[in-house]
């Protein structure tokens, strides 16, 4: 890699030789930004590879197919041949090239994996935690207590009052009903569905049929791996009958005890109806890293402290068990299992949270201690009545907690045509999202279109059309912080790194977790662009696309990096390894975007 830098603007250039596609960056300061444009996610497959009959397909592949088919896609160009650059047997599909430019996107900030007074080791009311999320600059938030069996027989049904009740208090904030489900043979994961009358039917027989836990079905065996996804099909169900405009789940902190193995991954993204969209990206707990000497807990980052059980994926490293930069190793590391998700052209996106159950510094606590079977002020007992007896103030500063309040560390970013629960859902199901730390920057633009067709462009989660032999122009804008995040001081960004992944098509292997194609093609220095008027604009061209690709984008303040676990040529300045007890989180800041994926097609242009 070559660079020169010219002018006070600060402008890099830099040239790759590879296979292909072959990339030029540069990059400007510019102080303007612009709004995103709308597109829709990406698929790759079988689904559209038309000389396969339906009778050979697999059914999540089918399910897809019809989907298309009921858009009105296939039979449009949309087949594997019409859309597969001539060296890749894969293709990345979308809506056709792309969408107009000039269209304005909302950006909501969230948080879909919060707990109550309704979880067996939480504490506080849904009133407590939505007014914190609002307090905290959240627009959208989801209750998500913990499933079980008590949950199911009455948590669900009694939260909804109180949810309820919340929406009217709090109108500038979305609140969704959810829970953590026990994913039967794996980890947790949000589930929630948009408010609707039948939202409390629908999440308590969904968890009384398919909750690992209410079903006995939590260790590792193909029975139970059934199961998670037979549950993720009767969501798919709910919404098709019309009980529920629309669910999603999310698989939460996956790699935490090394159970979410990838081929089950693999399982819940193929399911039908896309339920399943992503996993997060960082987990919450993130105050969880403060030291002692510090007046913190002392525990592991996100309290990923753990290691290998009997129902753990042989495969996983141990340095799997550990958080890199506060975001869990599945998403970190560059060609890791991320991106070997999205080398497969098929949508998988990542996000942040709280996981708040009891924060770090608050004064109040559970006046039970979270006992279940005690008896509080008020006559309650969890295992009676499903839910603690409110929480109460006097315990002193609480320093051995690792959560933080909704909204005050970790924010998931949504772009949204306007505010709604269906509108925020669709978002995220489209993969348009993008999440920090912190409060590291304000905002985040990313806009991938072709050279010679700039009129059409794509944005978070979508998917580009182009003909092979384009360029590729990819521009990511950044707001940068304009004044002090919650720990009251104005975070600074370093640096802006563009990560690049050929599509290569499905794995053979569905436990691989590892992709060669991808690595770190250009580093944006931001320092001192603060003076030019608070935003940094970067654009990076790939030159000649002879094949379907993606990018995607992390940012960091700089303070602690290491080279990837693949090596420098894959990642130079990659997250450092979170150390137990000593991990500060507001030492240590990123940004991450989800990817945008680009699909060369029919001949290619003449030389010009």
């Amino acid at each position: 890699m070559s660079g020169s830098h010219h002018g006070a603007h600060g402008h890099t250039h830099g040239d790759h030789a590879h296979d292909h596609p072959h990339e030029h960056g540069h990059a400007h300061g510019h102080p303007h930004t612009h709004e995103a444009t709308p597109v829709e996610g990406g698929v790759l497959g079988e689904a559209v590879d038309l000389t396969v009959p339906d009778a050979e397909l697999s059914p999540a592949a089918l399910s897809r197919r019809g989907v298309l088919r009921g858009a009105g896609l296939l039979g449009a160009g949309l087949s594997a041949a019409g859309a597969v650059g001539a060296a890749s047997p894969a293709a990345a599909v979308g809506r056709a090239g792309g969408d107009r430019r000039g269209a304005e996107y909302r950006w909501l900030a969230g948080d879909h994996h919060i707990h109550t007074q309704y979880s067996p080791d939480a504490m506080y009311r849904v009133g407590d935690q939505v007014r914190a999320a609002h307090q905290y600059g959240l627009d959208w938030m989801v209750i998500t207590d913990h499933g079980g069996e008590t949950h199911a027989r009455i948590g669900v049904e009694k939260t909804n009052p109180d949810i309820r009740a919340a929406r009217r208090s709090n109108p500038d904030v979305l609140v969704f009903q959810g829970l953590e489900w026990n994913i039967p043979s794996a980890e947790h994961g949000t589930v929630f569905v948009a408010p609707g009358p039948n939202e409390v039917s629908v999440l308590q027989q969904f968890e009384q049929g398919y909750d690992g836990s209410v079903r006995g079905a939590s260790s590792s065996s193909p029975a139970n791996e059934a199961l998670a996804v037979a549950g993720l099909t009767f969501l798919a169900q709910q919404v098709r009958d019309g009980r529920t405009p629309d669910a999603l789940m999310l698989a939460n902190h996956p790699a935490r005890n090394g159970v979410d193995s990838p081929h089950e991954i693999r399982g819940w993204r193929d399911a039908p109806g896309r339920i399943a969209i992503g996993m997060e990206g960082a987990p919450g707990h993130q105050a969880a890293g403060i030291p002692v000497d510090a007046l913190g807990p002392g525990s592991a980052r996100g309290y990923y402290g753990n290691s290998p059980s009997a129902n753990s994926f042989a495969g996983y490293p141990l340095e799997s068990y550990r958080t890199w930069g506060g975001f869990d190793w599945m998403t970190s590391t560059v060609g890791g299992l991320w991106d070997s998700l999205l080398a497969e052209g098929l949508p998988w996106w990542v996000t942040a949270n709280s996981d708040s159950h009891s924060v770090y510094g608050d004064w109040s606590v559970n006046p039970t201690g979270n006992d279940r079977t005690a008896t509080g002020p008020d006559g309650r007992v969890f295992e009676v009545d499903g839910l603690y007896s409110d929480p109460v103030y006097g315990g002193g500063v609480q320093t051995g907690r690792g959560d933080f309040w909704p909204g005050f560390y970790s924010r998931t970013h949504v772009g949204v045509p306007r505010a709604g629960y269906r509108q925020v859902m669709a978002a995220m199901r489209d993969g348009r999202v993008w999440v920090d730390h912190g409060g590291l920057v304000d905002a985040v633009d990313v806009r991938v279109r072709a050279v010679t067709a700039t009129s059409r462009e794509s944005t978070l989660g979508g998917s580009l059309r182009v003909r092979q032999g384009d360029d590729v122009e990819v521009t990511i804008t950044v707001a940068l912080a304009s004044g002090p995040n919650w720990a009251t001081f104005r975070p600074e960004l370093a640096r802006v790194d563009l990560v690049l992944g050929q599509v290569t098509g499905a794995v053979a292997d569905r436990d691989v977790f590892t992709t060669p194609s991808t690595r770190v093609v250009q580093s944006f220095d931001t320092t001192g662009v603060r003076a030019q008027g608070g935003t940094a604009s970067f654009t990076y061209t790939v030159r000649d696309v002879g094949g379907p690709f993606y990018v995607r984008f992390r940012g960091t303040d700089g303070k602690r990096s290491q080279v990837g676990i693949y090596g420098a040529a894959v990642d130079p300045q990659g997250p450092a390894l979170d150390v137990e007890g000593d991990a500060d989180p507001w030492e240590d800041l990123w940004f991450y975007t989800n990817p945008v994926f680009v699909v060369p097609e029919g001949r290619p242009r003449g030389r010009r």
